[in-house]
Order: structure tokens, then sequence, then C-alpha cells
């Protein structure tokens, strides 16, 4: 990991570690919102920005967590049913992964916003035909213990997204996502290490999955698989930049703090700004956030 982006991580992870000695309810749960984003688009970015196979259904790995978590936490201490939760997510993963990302382009990208619709279908059936329809949570920990938990993540994410990209598999990803049959052609083994990145991206949003869960105090199929989860998460990472750890902290913290600003004065306007915000970015700052202070360190010298 390079000097920038420790540098930035470590402050980041000082600052929020201090919030809950100091901070108001407020300013934790902001807190929480953006530790919450940053894992999720760092662990998007293991599989997405590495292969340039855009994933629209993330959000199926959150509500699988939550909803994995939700069902043990009659038996499980928080801690094992955290860990439950993300491997659930991860095990689902596994298992569909081989038909799914034998899928290319914009196929890829529909048949993952089908695939987390198909599974919201599937937990509302369930819940329906147990009579449930919401789940409310009680003796939750407090915020401030969560916003630790969702740190820990955030930092976990972003560390393994870094090793990602500098390992062996980073490599060969990059080099299917320039050409996959040549990578293909030359012995890469393409199956298995698109595979390997997208099971490791779903881990982490498993037990993010769980933690918002506790945070809300009550599960909703409708809310647990919101599809504006993973339209955000790509936005955020699009908007900050996909080729460093860096981008997707940058790109978080811009759209946390832009909700805010929004949600509490003009929340109609939210979804019209991260639309056009997308599009700009696509269209004229294809690199983000970091290419832009790239940009703007390299004209300054």
């Amino acid at each position: 990991m390079n000097l920038r982006t420790a540098a930035l991580l470590g402050l980041l992870a000082l600052g929020t570690a201090l919030l809950p000695l100091l901070g108001s309810p407020y300013v934790i749960g902001v807190a929480f919102n953006l530790m919450m984003w940053i894992a999720l688009v760092q662990s998007w970015s293991m599989l997405s920005a590495t292969t340039g196979y855009v994933s629209l259904g993330h959000v199926a790995f959150v509500g699988i967590g939550a909803y994995v978590f939700v069902l043990s936490m009659d038996f499980l201490p928080l801690p094992l049913g955290l860990g439950l939760a993300a491997l659930s997510a991860g095990f689902f993963a596994l298992v569909i992964g081989l038909p799914v990302l034998r899928v290319r382009g914009p196929y890829f990208v529909i048949l993952t916003f089908g695939l987390s619709e198909l599974v919201r279908n599937i937990v509302l059936r369930i819940e329906s035909a147990l009579g449930s329809f919401g789940r409310m949570i009680f003796d939750a920990p407090d915020p401030g213990v969560l916003l630790w938990w969702m740190l820990a993540l955030a930092i976990a994410a972003t560390v393994v997204a870094h090793k990602i990209r500098d390992a062996r598999l980073g490599r060969g990803l990059a080099a299917l996502r320039e050409d996959e049959v040549a990578a293909e052609t030359v012995g890469v083994a393409v199956a298995r290490l698109k595979l390997i990145a997208w099971v490791a991206s779903a881990v982490i949003p498993g037990a993010v999955g769980a933690l918002l869960l506790l945070r809300t105090g009550y599960f909703e199929p409708g809310q647990a698989f919101d599809p504006i989860i993973s339209f955000s998460i790509v936005t955020m990472a699009l908007v900050g930049g996909t080729e460093d750890a860096r981008g997707p902290i940058l790109g978080a913290a811009a759209f946390v703090l832009l909700s805010e600003l929004l949600w509490s004065n003009l929340p109609q306007l939210y979804m019209i700004v991260l639309g056009v915000s997308l599009i700009v970015f696509i269209l004229f700052l294809p690199r983000g956030l970091i290419g832009l202070f790239g940009r703007a360190r390299r004209a300054a010298r």
C-alpha cells in the first residue's frame, strides 16, 4: 500500500475510532454510513474495478447477510452471527459464480441486477409464507460499538482490495479485463480468478448487512434488498475512481456529505443529483476524483 493511501486510511481510522468518545449521536450516525459505503465500494472494486465486470447486484450479498443474521440471532452470539452472515453471502456467491461469470458485458450487468431482484422476491415469499412482514431487533449494541465494527470492515475491505490489485491475482484479473480471450490463451486461469474475486467481493457485504440491520433495528426485505444500494455503490466507485484504493474512500466521502446536505434541505433532488453526477463523471472525468487530483498535482508541478 503506497504512503498516500496508508496515510489517508490511518487518519480516517483514527478520527472515526475516537468519535464514539467525543462525537454526538448524529455524527456517529454519519460516520457509520461513511464506513459502510467505504466497505461496500471497496468490496465491489475487488471484482468490478479489476475485471471490468460491472455488477449491479451487490445488494443481494448485503440482503442475504442481513437475513441470515436476523434468523440466527436467537441461537448465536453476535460475533458468530456476523461471521455466519459473511460466510453465507460468500457461499451464495460461490454457488452462483460459475454460471453468472460466464456472461460478459452489458448482459452481466443486467443478469446481476435481475439476480438481486430474484433473491429479494424469494425472501419476500419465504417471509410471507412464515406470516412475517418485518422483524424487530432488540438489545442491539451501542451505536459507538457498531461504528467500531463497521470501521474494522472498512479497513479490512480497503486492505484486501489493495492486496488483490498488487498480487498475482490482480495482475491476472487486469489481463482478462484487457482481453479475456487472449489472457486465457496464454494460460491465465480466467474462470478461477474471476470466481475468487467474485466470492471475495461478497463476504464483507454480508457482514455489512448484519451491522446495518443492528443499526436500523428492523428487517424488511424491500429495504434490505433495495436496488438503490447497488446503484449508489457503482456511482461512488466511478466518482472516486477505480484505479486506486483511495478512490472508493473519496467517492464515498463525497456522496455521504452530499446526501447529508440534500436530505436535510432538498431530499427530492438526491436521486437526480446522483444520476447527473454519474453522467458527468463518465463523460468528462472517467478516472474520477483520483484522476482529477492527479491532474491538478501534475499541473502544479
